[in-house]
């Protein structure tokens, strides 16, 4: 072999050693990310094999964002003490074994309760992955590495129905939980090949109270929305949820604000634009991807379409539009305010629900196309910008925390968001008596509503958020986020 073929040779391996925790950590996120919506085109043939009803079919999305957003923050600081590699492959196996419970489900709550435990180890999977990637890469390789992983979180949820539509149509929906397993596998070898062992120097602990207090506020409030879109809003049942979700909520801030270490300082909520930057980050999860699952329903069970073309028509443009500007324009994005990229991206959300919002008995699914390009052109802009925003409010040892909150609140924002769209489209079409228009005039009250969701968000970020964000750890982000705060046990899951 020539000396030049070998020196080539020789760069090509050292860039795939230097590359594979990217790789690793971009599988991981990938995979955790699409299957919160993975499983949106394949709700109509779940619920024909197990004669599944609505109220199921929400929790199947449900039960797995819940859990994810639930046990992110405890996750992290577990990683930080005992090993965010570790707490990384734990994740990716315990995803592994949960997708192959979903895929042998004899049932709907078989499914249902496997869904919840793969959020759990999605959950320590994410809450990892940033730190990796923090303490893995410096300088420019970071800029690149943070980059190549922003646009993967900007395309996962988007290209989920897609992803599925392929699978359940050619193989049934059980394949979209055991395409899991060989992907995990390759992330698990990416990951002992290349990734290295870090914690942090002052440990960490689960926050037991916290974590168990914020999982049942947010298990009965959603509880509650869903169940209120079944049995109605004087439902006594539901509204018990309603009471306990508020009580749990009172009582997770009271630990919180008591506790030496807290799982969440509530404490960042001071200050508004960190405040408004968590709830548009929240808002926009439900806006942009809450009433996906009602648009699959409509595509297939009223136009007749088959999973394939209801992922085509109901979220390829989405998703290719989202990844185009992630792409092309995420370099450019980073040098604009996050008071413009975030805010306006939230007023291009709202205006793309809205153009699909003109649906009748006629539609044929081609009236949804345009407005959701243009939503995925407020996503591509609003995503990648929400971190480097919430980063640059809070000092550098609140930055693990800060992102924890931020992917916490993202997924919550997905599961209420499906409830409480899911509530509004059940009753329309119960009040039609499920004929066309009754399924059309459900989806138009749905993106109306996720549209002033959007526009609400949008307002909010252009109000509060107004001035550019700091990098964190610059004297600039210090001194606007004031004196620096006792470290956090999850500061390095984010930089």
């Amino acid at each position: 072999m020539a000396a030049g073929e070998f020196g080539g040779l020789t760069g090509i391996l050292l860039g795939m050693r230097k590359w594979s925790p990217l790789i690793a950590v971009c599988l991981g996120t990938f995979l955790l990310l699409v299957d919160v919506t993975i499983v949106v085109v394949a709700l109509p043939d779940i619920a024909d094999k197990f004669g599944a009803g609505y109220t199921d079919l929400q929790w199947v999305l449900d039960g797995y964002a819940l859990a994810l957003a639930a046990l992110l923050l405890g996750a992290g600081s577990l990683a930080d003490r005992y090993g965010r590699r570790r707490t990384y492959l734990v994740g990716i196996g315990l995803f592994a074994f949960s997708s192959l419970l979903c895929a042998i489900a004899p049932n709907e709550q078989a499914l249902i309760a496997a869904r919840v435990l793969q959020g759990a180890g999605g959950a320590a999977m994410f809450a990892t992955t940033v730190a990796l990637l923090n303490v893995t890469y410096q300088g420019r390789d970071r800029g690149v590495a943070f980059g190549v992983w922003g646009a993967v979180n900007g395309a996962a949820a988007a290209a989920g129905p897609l992803a599925g539509g392929l699978l359940t149509e050619h193989f049934g929906w059980r394949w979209i939980f055991l395409v899991n397993l060989p992907i995990c596998l390759i992330a698990v070898w990416f990951t002992v090949r290349g990734v290295t062992e870090s914690k942090a120097p002052w440990g960490g602990r689960f926050d037991v109270p916290g974590t168990t207090t914020f999982t049942v506020a947010a298990g009965a409030l959603t509880y509650g929305l869903i169940r209120a879109g079944d049995a109605g809003w004087t439902d006594g049942v539901a509204l018990a949820a309603f009471a306990a979700g508020v009580l749990a909520l009172v009582a997770f801030i009271v630990v919180e604000r008591r506790s030496d270490h807290p799982m969440l300082d509530l404490s960042l909520f001071r200050r508004v634009p960190f405040a408004a930057l968590i709830v548009a980050a929240f808002l926009t999860q439900a806006a942009a991807f809450g009433y996906l699952p009602f648009t699959t329903v409509w595509l297939q069970q009223v136009l007749g379409n088959g999973p394939v073309d209801a992922g085509l028509i109901g979220a390829l443009p989405m998703a290719a539009a989202s990844l185009v500007v992630g792409a092309a324009a995420g370099r450019l994005l980073q040098r604009v305010a996050p008071r413009w990229t975030v805010g306006i991206g939230l007023l291009l959300i709202a205006a793309g629900n809205l153009l699909q919002a003109g649906l009748d008995a006629d539609s044929t699914g081609k009236e949804l196309i345009l407005g959701l390009i243009v939503v995925g052109v407020g996503v591509g802009s609003v995503l990648p910008s929400l971190s480097s925003a919430v980063l640059g409010q809070v000092p550098r040892e609140r930055s693990g925390m800060a992102g924890g909150a931020l992917n916490t609140f993202r997924q919550l924002g997905f599961a209420l968001g499906v409830a409480v769209f899911g509530t509004i489209f059940a009753d329309r079409v119960s009040d039609g008596h499920g004929q066309p228009a009754a399924f059309a005039d459900g989806l138009n009250a749905t993106l109306t509503v996720a549209s002033a969701v959007a526009l609400v968000a949008g307002v909010l970020v252009l109000v509060a958020v107004r001035h550019r964000a700091a990098a964190p750890g610059s004297a600039s982000a210090v001194a606007e986020a004031g004196p620096p705060a006792a470290p956090s046990p999850a500061a390095s899951q984010v930089s």
